[in-house]
């Protein structure tokens, strides 16, 4: 497995990560707890070293997993997760520093560590300035329980004005052949900062697979059924997209 640092950071992590939430919350019931374990162990097994979560995500029990998966390798690998989201009141936001730093100290409980390798926001809240954000986690990296401050889906201008008060070190959007909207200002962007990019989706939330088209029937929990892309009419659209990758395959 290939290693790649996050921008100017020291942060190495595998260029393949392993993103944990559909192991308990948003692509159906949760799975088996210690068949994910397992799963999570094969991952870094064959190299990755690289593991997503977030406190929304159960919420709660997707860090826990996480946490129990990794404890006995933590020194080999790097935990990002994230903070924001008022999980009192989903899908409502909550990015106050002093919930940040409940969060995160109730993360590092479920995630078995005394430090959190990269934390997100996981969505900017427009109800608090970003400067108090990326101040909360300076705060959080001089006390060191952070080590690496991260954005997720946030514009341009948030970068540079979060970027100002604590460098950024990743930022995490969705990114594949099949959304490529960071392409137009995000990317250049990172670039010129020196912030490493973090996609995920990268197979187009399964879409570009192949294994899903305009007759696929989502399971009434998943979070594809929310989103318009995936609409059978759509489906039916965009499988344009997969066809020509797949004769583009044959061709090789």
């Amino acid at each position: 497995m290939e290693k790649r640092k996050l921008g100017k950071s020291n942060l190495e992590v595998s260029a393949i990560g392993l993103g944990c939430m559909g192991m308990s919350y948003g692509y159906g019931p949760a799975a088996e707890k210690k068949q994910m374990i397992s799963l999570i162990r094969t991952a870094f097994e064959k190299g990755i070293t690289f593991f997503d979560t977030a406190e929304v995500y159960g919420p709660f029990t997707n860090e826990e997993l996480v946490g129990e998966a990794l404890e006995p390798i933590r020194n080999q690998v790097v935990i990002a997760t994230k903070f924001g989201f008022d999980t009192k009141n989903f899908p409502g936001l909550n990015s106050k520093p002093e919930n940040i730093k409940r969060v995160v100290e109730e993360s590092l409980k479920r995630l078995r560590t005394d430090v959190i390798d990269l934390l997100y926001q996981h969505r900017v809240d427009p109800e608090v300035p970003i400067e108090d954000v990326a101040g909360a986690v300076k705060d959080l990296i001089k006390e060191g329980k952070v080590r690496h401050f991260g954005l997720s889906e946030a514009g341009v201008n948030n970068i540079r004005r979060a970027h100002a008060v604590q460098p950024v070190t990743a930022l995490q959007s969705e990114y594949s052949l099949w959304w490529r909207e960071p392409e137009a200002e995000i990317i250049p962007t990172l670039e010129e900062l020196g912030i490493g990019f973090v996609p995920f989706s990268p197979l187009g939330k399964g879409f570009l697979t192949g294994k899903i088209d305009e007759s696929t029937e989502f399971d009434k929990t998943k979070k594809k059924k929310t989103v318009p892309r995936f609409s059978r009419e759509n489906r039916k659209e965009n499988q344009l997209l997969v066809d020509l990758i797949n004769t583009k395959k044959k061709k090789k």
